[in-house]
């Protein structure tokens, strides 16, 4: 099972995502996209990504805004594997702009 990041450490990956917060129970990122159709376009390539590494994001949809959640609920908190989803989130939103 993977280990919960301490406060510290979330602290200090979190300074090397821009636009997340959280803290080791969660991190999170909202986005705002030019379209509904863009924002679902996003999401649907976030879900092939989840997939592939078998790690889901809680997504909240509303309208051209997105919020993402990471966390690892196996593990109680976030983990190097949410960190990792956020990154690939962040490059996805990135290439879609």
């Amino acid at each position: 099972m993977a280990e919960v990041l301490t406060a510290e450490a979330v602290r200090d990956k979190l300074a090397a995502l821009a636009d997340w917060t959280g803290d080791p129970a969660g991190i999170s990122r909202t986005v705002q996209l030019g379209s509904f159709p863009e924002a679902i376009a996003v999401v649907d390539r976030v879900a092939e990504v989840a997939e592939e590494r078998d790690h889901h994001p809680d997504i909240d949809i509303r309208w051209r805004t997105l919020t993402f959640r990471c966390t690892t609920h196996s593990a109680g908190g976030v983990t190097e594997r949410d960190i990792d989803l956020a990154r690939r989130i962040d490059e996805i939103v990135r290439s879609t702009r």
